[in-house]
């Protein structure tokens, strides 16, 4: 299984978050940062040496007093200069470590500076920038800057806590001002601006902090934060996406309301149910925020796409597939549709019957797709059959979805997502979830995440554990007597406990 190499901040927000789920505090992960910064100057400057640990408010601030604390214990003596106003500590963990060191007197000269008027020459053999860390953008507060500058005209050996102070730790590309470093030492992964930009960095060192490889090959609560997106106050109708969902027939008219309600659950902004006039009423009544867009036809044909055309213009994704039915004609329609969404590289989730209707072409797609079969319609699909373990399953399908050019989440008891080259899997969900329109519930989560602008492979992968998630609360609240709409009224509950950090395996 290939894994990134190189991170992107948001890439590392994840898998932080994916890791305090699997057990690992973000209390432990500072702690081991800090350690091993510590343990990199000990190796390699000998005793008596001066340090100087100039932190800031974030998280990056507290890798730097867990640092100090250690470089204390060893021996060396130890400055640690605390950059803005305590009352304004961002996280838990970093109070927490201000706490211990503003008590250890006797071994740490301990100074807080919350105005750049305060700033003062540094004078140490070696001086540890933990003032930003990867999620910098933009620009240098004046007071961080007269801060950056000060470490930059001392003389001395500068070592950077992550990613040096004013680099874009993605672009590689610094501020005008910024931490000029002789070694970066780096946690877990090298950041992508390390790529991009090696002589900003000075010399890397990358170090692990203890974050497990499940924390990158498991899908976690890090990937809803991942592609979550905050509300400005000036938010307004269409920002968060249009999303149009053709499904259903003169006999299936449950698969429609559950994929339009699935997608609503996300935060999508407009849903369009493209349903035959046959089924109009009963979709329509279930919620007055269905949006019904009604076709005479009894099950979908070439013909309907005519009234289909005018939404198509102005949606951001479809999704397509769930309760259409197989009829020949109905298979026309969703391959023209289907040839339709990709000239116009209009995002698509095919689930369902449309899957098996595209089955039959298997041509590769050009816009941005999510195919999410189970194991027999992954075989109509790409006529190869999934058998045994996950590991066996996922080389078969990276190579199917490499054929195809889109990402196929085979939902199993372990959900399989790959677009080809990354591959992802998801151990949420449970047995009472193989009850009908579960499947339907998570195609409409993925294409509102698709309608939003996500990266396919990470609204699959989001979408994957959010409904196996859903499913797990109501397995714990009623056993295994799931119904899907029981998915729907908890998944923004799920939502919000993963990007809040409050949810729990």
């Amino acid at each position: 299984m290939i894994l990134n190499e190189f991170l992107s901040a948001k890439d590392m927000r994840a898998i932080e978050a994916n890791s305090n789920y699997l057990g690992i505090s973000n209390r432990i992960l500072m702690e081991n940062a800090g350690k091993a910064v510590s343990d990199i100057i000990v190796s390699r400057y000998a005793l008596p040496k001066t340090v100087s640990v100039i932190c800031g408010l974030g998280g990056n601030g507290g890798d730097g007093l867990v640092a100090a604390r250690h470089l204390a214990s060893q021996g060396y003596q130890i400055k640690v200069i605390f950059v803005g106003d305590p009352s304004l500590i961002h996280s838990d963990e970093t109070r927490a470590n201000y706490s211990i060191i503003s008590q250890m007197k006797s071994s740490i000269e301990f100074l807080v500076i919350k105005d750049s008027s305060e700033i003062i020459p540094l004078n140490s053999d070696i001086y540890v920038d933990s003032l930003i860390g990867y999620n910098f953008k933009g620009a240098l507060s004046p007071l961080i800057r007269a801060a950056v500058n000060s470490i930059n005209q001392a003389k001395g050996i500068k070592i950077s806590v992550d990613v040096p102070t004013g680099i874009n730790a993605d672009t590689g590309e610094p501020t005008e001002e910024y931490v000029k470093a002789d070694l970066t030492v780096t946690f877990h992964k090298m950041k992508l601006g390390f790529k991009k930009k090696p002589t900003n960095f000075g010399e890397i060192k990358v170090a692990s902090v203890g974050i497990p490889l499940e924390a990158e090959i498991y899908v976690g609560p890090g990937d809803v934060l991942k592609i979550h997106k905050d509300r400005p106050p000036e938010s307004h109708k269409g920002m968060f996406g249009r999303l149009l969902v053709i499904a259903g027939s003169s006999q299936y008219s449950g698969a429609p309301l559950l994929t339009t309600m699935g997608a609503y659950s996300v935060g999508l902004d407009l849903v369009y149910t493209a349903i035959p006039d046959k089924i109009g009423d009963t979709v329509s009544s279930y919620s007055p925020s269905i949006i019904s867009v009604k076709y005479p036809q009894e099950n979908l044909t070439e013909e309907s796409i005519e009234f289909l055309n005018p939404i198509i213009e102005k949606i951001d994704a479809v999704a397509i597939g769930p309760g259409l039915g197989l009829h020949s004609e109905t298979k026309k329609a969703v391959t023209q549709i289907i040839s339709i969404c990709d000239k116009k590289k209009i995002p698509m989730l095919i689930d369902a019957d449309a899957l098996k209707a595209y089955g039959e072409i298997r041509k590769k797609v050009k816009t941005p797709t999510v195919f999410t079969p189970h194991s027999k319609e992954f075989e109509i699909l790409t006529g190869k059959i999934v058998e045994g373990t996950p590991e066996n399953k996922t080389e078969i399908v990276q190579k199917e979805a490499k054929k195809l050019g889109a990402v196929i989440l085979l939902k199993g008891n372990v959900d399989i997502i790959s677009d080809g080259t990354k591959t992802r899997l998801n151990w949420t969900g449970n047995p009472g979830m193989t009850v009908g329109g579960t499947g339907d519930v998570l195609s409409g989560i993925v294409a509102g995440y698709l309608a939003q602008k996500a990266e396919p492979i990470e609204a699959a992968a989001a979408g994957a554990f959010i409904n196996g998630a859903a499913g797990d609360i109501i397995k714990k609240e009623k056993g295994y007597h799931i119904l899907p709409e029981d998915l729907i009224k908890v998944i923004p509950t799920v939502i919000e406990n993963a990007i809040n950090g409050k949810i729990k395996m």
